[in-house]
């Protein structure tokens, strides 16, 4: 696998140029000691060089040997690759504009329509309606048949319960991008366990979700406040229409919007996120951060990826999303049948859009800049935040959750700098942190 391999690999085989044009379409030489997926990582890197020195026909020579070894239905090798040769095909059209070259291979690479869990078709093309239908659909089996959603909403949860102490009457939850508000549940069944006596009753829970869809928005409320009735809990929700992600627009109307009570215990939720927020100008995400801590929320639970994505830079940037991505697609190989169809909606779909918009777009186009947890942590101190550790139960849940669930060996669990990061074999993918 892709997986096993680090950053260096690529400098482990100099005999031959593959860029050469003497090579034919379908055959790869490669030297007998390497290993086909060392060799296929090193032509990736090699394609994305070339297009990093506008060197486009010999990238396209490799994009057209790369796509003829890759396929979505393949083992996970074959399946990133195509992931990465379909990102990398479309850079390179926007950079040699209109061809015929450049579409007859991205028509080649798209050949074989996407099927989601819920049947609909996805292409390149992101403004469909049948596109953003699946996407929805990928959310909630990506929650299902990987760790790292349901690691990122289980721990967050509980430093929300760690810092509102039994007894407070009254708790709002900022959650930014809310989505369909599967994170919530599990706590609020946890608020009403801890409370189930005359002493202390269950508290009045208000949720305020932001997102971009309106709709989305209030078909959430109305699940979040049927499963609140069931358990007997009071609760409110607020939708937050937020158009545009430029966090000093956000932090302009957030005061006035939330409107806390008095009596009211705030947390704030920032799962997979503030990284959105990082192609604007960062003293506009800095200004945010104070709106938050002048808030003061008595927690605020952050999630992110641990990858360095919003590197200037484009190659560096590719480099460091193939082995990210490398791992998630190994992971998934080794804990889900072949024939998963949610795996191949969750790889196609979900991770596909992730892995086009940090290989092919550039600029204010770009919106997943990831950046590793130390890069935060600089951003949230020089905030005014303190980190909060996380307790000893937390580390239990997860470690059950993985235990119960995900039971695969390969998943890591570590704890650094008073906070939690999931990997895959030695490389970590997703840190959650606790601030005040």
């Amino acid at each position: 696998m892709l997986g096993s391999l680090n950053s260096s690999s690529s400098r482990d085989q100099e005999e031959e140029d593959p860029s050469s044009s003497d090579l034919h379409v379908h055959q790869i030489p490669q030297a007998s000691h390497i290993s086909p997926a060392t060799h296929m990582r090193q032509l990736l890197i090699n394609c994305a060089e070339h297009i990093s020195q506008s060197d486009f026909a010999a990238a396209h020579r490799l994009l057209t040997i790369l796509s003829s070894s890759s396929s979505p239905y393949g083992d996970s090798t074959e399946r990133l690759l195509h992931q990465f040769v379909k990102a990398l095909s479309l850079r390179l059209s926007r950079h040699q504009g209109p061809s015929s070259s450049s579409s007859e291979l991205m028509m080649s690479i798209d050949a074989n329509p996407i099927n989601s869990t819920s049947g609909a078709t996805t292409s390149s093309r992101y403004d469909t309606i049948d596109y953003y239908s699946s996407l929805q659909s990928c959310y909630l089996s990506l929650n299902q048949i990987t760790p790292f959603i349901r690691f990122c909403h289980l721990t967050a949860n509980q430093a929300i319960l760690e810092a509102i102490e039994v007894g407070q009457q009254a708790i709002h939850i900022l959650d930014f991008d809310i989505m369909h508000g599967v994170q919530w549940p599990p706590l609020m069944q946890a608020l009403a366990e801890r409370s189930n006596n005359s002493l202390h009753p269950p508290p009045m829970l208000r949720i305020t979700g932001t997102g971009n869809d309106l709709n989305i928005l209030n078909r959430t409320g109305d699940r979040l406040l049927k499963f609140a009735q069931s358990l007997g809990l009071r609760f409110q929700f607020h939708p937050l229409l937020v158009l545009n992600d430029d966090p000093s627009s956000v932090a302009l109307y957030l005061p006035s919007a939330l409107a806390i009570l008095p009596d009211e215990a705030l947390a704030v939720n920032c799962v997979l996120y503030l990284h959105r927020l990082l192609k604007y100008d960062s003293r506009d995400l800095r200004l945010f951060l104070h709106k938050i801590k002048a808030l003061n929320p008595r927690v605020v639970t952050i999630a992110e990826r641990e990858a360095s994505h919003n590197h200037p830079l484009f190659l560096q940037r590719f480099v460091e999303a193939l082995d990210h991505y490398t791992s998630i697609f190994d992971s998934l190989e080794a804990t889900l049948p072949p024939n998963s169809r949610e795996r191949l909606a969750v790889e196609q779909i979900w991770f596909g859009r992730e892995i086009m918009d940090i290989v092919a777009a550039e600029g204010e186009n770009r919106s997943e800049r990831h950046e590793r947890f130390e890069s935060w942590e600089l951003m949230l101190r020089s905030s005014g935040f303190s980190n909060v550790p996380l307790s000893p139960y937390a580390l239990s849940q997860a470690k059950l959750l993985l235990r119960l669930h995900y039971p695969s060996e390969g998943y890591q669990l570590q704890i650094l700098n008073h906070s939690f990061f999931l990997g895959w074999q030695n490389r970590t993918l997703f840190s959650v942190s606790s601030w005040h």
